[in-house]
């Protein structure tokens, strides 16, 4: 294949970077304790400070898979698909998803919003950064909200983002694992006289899993 028709399959998201997929536990918010099948989806534009992937923010390190390969391995994995990144939504996601849902998949999404939404989702998990702010499509179609609260100021953010979703969606607190012992506290005490809100836990690092 020429370097034209692979940046052209990557464009029409025929093909896809992979840094990683693995199967595993969920480990955080609505479906955590459920088996599933994580694909770590290449190239990030938003790029955390306390990012715990900042491996998978250059896409050019990684791997380019076709999607019928990443959609084979996955059906012979477990019936939820996770796609997460790096910043997933930076692909176009109509044609992985269509394969996935074709082979009776549950796809979900991990992202932060910041881009178009492509894709057919059973799940949106939006986590919304300060450094580039979710679409207002994706507000209104995320199933949860989830927070990282690496200091106090974020719990005035996290309000702020919770009047943009739906009131369907769930809101989560997550406190970023290297500040966890000092914002679980905080947290709680918060969760307690706010109880829209629900705790969040990467309930799969304290198991030692991936």
């Amino acid at each position: 294949m020429s370097q034209d028709e692979n940046n052209l399959n990557l464009i029409q998201g025929l093909r896809l970077p992979v840094m990683e997929s693995f199967y595993t536990i969920q480990g955080e918010g609505f479906y955590k304790g459920s088996a599933a099948y994580f694909v770590r989806i290449a190239g990030c534009d938003v790029g955390c400070h306390w990012c715990d992937v900042k491996e998978s923010w250059d896409s050019n390190l990684h791997p380019i898979y076709s999607i019928e390969k990443i959609a084979e391995t996955a059906k012979n994995k477990s019936k939820m698909v996770v796609i997460t990144g790096g910043e997933p939504l930076m692909w176009d996601m109509n044609p992985l998803t269509i394969l996935l849902k074709k082979n009776n998949l549950k796809t979900h999404i991990e992202t932060s919003g910041s881009s178009k939404l492509t894709g057919l989702w059973d799940w949106i998990c939006l986590s919304p950064k300060r450094r580039k702010a979710p679409l207002n499509e994706v507000y209104q179609k995320a199933n949860e909200l989830k927070i990282i609260v690496f200091n106090i100021h974020d719990l005035k953010y996290a309000e702020e983002q919770a009047k943009k979703v739906s009131n369907d969606c769930i809101l989560y607190l997550q406190p970023e694992w290297d500040k966890r012992d000092e914002m679980i506290p905080v947290i709680v005490d918060y969760v307690m006289e706010n109880t829209k809100w629900k705790i969040s836990l990467q309930t799969h690092k304290y198991l030692n899993i991936p």
